[in-house]
């Protein structure tokens, strides 16, 4: 004979009538399949040939060593939206789930940052601290001027045409305004101790007429770098706003 089963068993829980799960949300990527894009991703190669051309000639043409050409903003930003915009367009060439909007912000950001201190410090005639070629990379000639144009003008056009026109809107948010200004700021600490680390009177040992520490002394300096600053949080800022306030290119219609 088998013994009798017990109608409670103390050491497990009562069964419960139902279960009751709690709610999940799942992100919309994990359940929208990308389509392919291939003109974007055409556009975007172009964008990256244009930024990789403009170093090439800077690299080339100017009369500087190629490690003081790569020392610069400039040129460092161009390389830096070049390989995003590589990585872009193979995401939207093989419908691949985009890049994250940080890294293609911050990849638009410094582009535009570099023209803009181009172009209001360095060209505009009224600035104190004008160039003669307008860049402070080598003399001006053609080559260098062609190069100009493309890094400091039809490169950031481009980048920002790609964003305006082509890149899903709100992707971008204030929160990070402030890791963008890191390499700013970690660029600046690069500027200042390789001045420091060249003789004095050397070519080219501060590289942008604003950060000269052997001309205006470090308080003057640490007050444009802060200036600086201050205007590329500004623009970090009136980017993301923008970015959710501007039409949605790829919204599909439901």
């Amino acid at each position: 004979m088998t013994a009798p089963i017990p109608r409670d068993i103390p050491d497990l829980p009562p069964i419960p009538g139902h279960v009751v799960l709690p709610p999940t949300v799942v992100p919309a990527r994990a359940v929208l399949i990308p389509a392919r894009r291939r003109p974007v991703a055409a556009f975007r190669g172009l964008i990256a040939l244009l930024a990789l051309t403009g170093v090439a000639i800077e690299l080339l043409a100017a009369d500087i060593p190629p490690t003081t050409a790569l020392s610069h903003f400039t040129i460092q930003s161009g390389i830096l939206l070049a390989l995003v915009m590589l990585a872009s367009a193979r995401c939207a060439w093989s419908a691949h789930h985009p890049l994250p909007g940080a890294l293609t912000g911050a990849a638009l950001f410094y582009v535009i940052a570099a023209a803009l201190v181009h172009h209001v410090l360095l060209a505009h005639a009224s600035s104190p601290f004008a160039t003669p070629d307008g860049t402070g990379i080598g003399t001006g000639t053609a080559w260098q001027t062609a190069a100009t144009h493309i890094l400091h003008t039809a490169v950031p056009v481009a980048a920002a045409l790609d964003w305006l026109l082509l890149t899903p809107a709100g992707r971008l948010h204030l929160r990070q305004a402030p890791a963008w200004l890191l390499y700013p700021l970690a660029y600046l600490a690069f500027t200042l101790a390789r001045g420091e680390l060249l003789l004095p009177g050397a070519q080219d040992r501060y590289l942008y007429p604003f950060l000269d520490v052997a001309q205006h002394g470090y308080k003057i300096v640490l007050g444009n770098a802060l200036l600086v600053g201050l205007a590329l949080y500004a623009l970090a800022v009136l980017l993301a706003a923008l970015d959710h306030i501007r039409p949605d290119p790829v919204r599909r219609p439901r």
